[in-house]
């Protein structure tokens, strides 16, 4: 049986720019315990899922690919809410977009 979180763990630590190595010593486990997860070989175990997001700077609901909630929002949507906040100098012309009033 091949895992599926494997590839969410490879995909997240890509995206974060650090080796299996480094997933490792961040969450306190063997390299190779992070290639066998990546390769679907087997899983992590519940107590290091917290740790695991963590380190990911994930979710457990986008990590495990289940949602909990309908209040959660996408990862295009968490994109968004980023953008947004870094880019002050041009929420209120978004705010116009949106037919949203300022709250100030």
């Amino acid at each position: 049986m091949k895992y599926e979180i494997g590839t969410k763990i490879r995909k997240y630590r890509e995206r974060k720019g650090i080796s299996q190595k480094e997933l490792a010593n961040l969450i306190g486990v063997s390299n190779s315990r992070i290639s066998n997860w990546e390769n679907g070989i087997n899983r992590p175990d519940a107590d290091i899922l917290a740790e695991l997001c963590k380190a990911l700077s994930v979710s457990p609901s986008e990590l495990l690919g289940v949602r909990l909630s309908t209040d959660e929002l996408s990862e295009q949507e968490r994109k968004i809410i980023q953008a947004y906040r870094a880019k002050t100098e041009l929420q209120p012309a978004i705010h116009i977009l949106l037919g949203i009033e300022n709250e100030e």
